[in-house]
């Protein structure tokens, strides 16, 4: 395959933010990866041969023109949130030393060229930006995330007024297609009564959640009344998208932001 950037397929967020705010939301064309993983899989932990993957990241950077390597977390579907305000090399007991990827589900940021980056194959990316274009974060929202707080957190860890933020939801596997027990149910009902409304029974005795609703819900008791994205369906869209609940072992997608130097 040809070392081309301009093939790498994006999505770019239609979201109401200040001209300094920039994001983007990769797609599965446009990479060296073979399938499964076929072709950008921007996933190390996939089980993708390292060097590709390491390809695949290099076309992003010259693709988007970022002046360094977006900040990849260790997700592990929890609430914990990185700043990435403070260079490995500004903290002393690092030794100047790159550090390894912060373990949490979400990163926040007011400096720019600190680039916010979520891994998701079904789970849901929620990228954040303040009005006044002085802050960005994202957050990785599968159900387990945002039934625990993972966008709460993550407001939290912006420090401003919710109302002066915009939230953008990603790609993220569809109502129809998102098969899930009472157990996940439940944990959402234990916290919002309302949360009901996410979820349709089926014939099999199970539910279907709706992950876009249920972060609606949460951005808005949060105060975010601006609220863009949330029309895709990551299973229904093999094309263009990975899907771990569709295929099991598959690549892994990014969603970006971050501020202009």
């Amino acid at each position: 395959m040809a070392h081309d950037e301009a093939a790498i397929a994006l999505l770019r967020p239609d979201w109401p933010v200040p001209a300094n705010v920039r994001a983007a939301f990769t797609l599965r064309a446009g990479g060296v990866s073979r399938p499964p993983y076929d072709t950008l899989n921007l996933g190390a932990t996939t089980g993708d041969a390292p060097e590709r993957v390491a390809e695949n990241r290099r076309r992003l950077v010259a693709a988007l023109a970022l002046a360094r390597e977006p900040a990849w977390l260790e997700q592990v579907h929890g609430t914990s949130v990185a700043s990435l305000d403070r260079d490995a090399a500004e903290d002393p007991s690092s030794g100047g030393a790159a550090p390894r990827p912060p373990r949490a589900d979400a990163a926040v940021t007011r400096r720019a060229g600190r680039i916010c980056a979520i891994q998701v194959a079904d789970c849901m990316p929620v990228l954040l930006a303040a009005s006044d274009g002085s802050a960005v974060g994202a957050a990785h929202a599968g159900w387990r995330g945002l039934a625990a707080g993972v966008l709460e957190a993550t407001v939290e860890a912006l420090g401003l007024d919710p109302q002066r933020l915009i939230a953008w939801l990603g790609p993220a596997i569809g109502q129809r297609h998102f098969e899930v027990g009472a157990e996940v149910r439940e944990a959402f009902l234990a916290r919002d009564a309302q949360a009901d409304a996410a979820f349709a029974p089926n014939a099999r005795g199970r539910w279907q959640c709706d992950l876009y609703a249920l972060a609606r819900r949460r951005l808005r008791s949060l105060g975010v009344g601006a609220v863009c994205g949330g029309e895709w369906c990551t299973y229904a869209d093999a094309q263009r998208f990975f899907s771990y609940r569709r295929d099991g072992s598959c690549g892994r997608m990014a969603a970006l932001v971050w501020l202009a130097e």
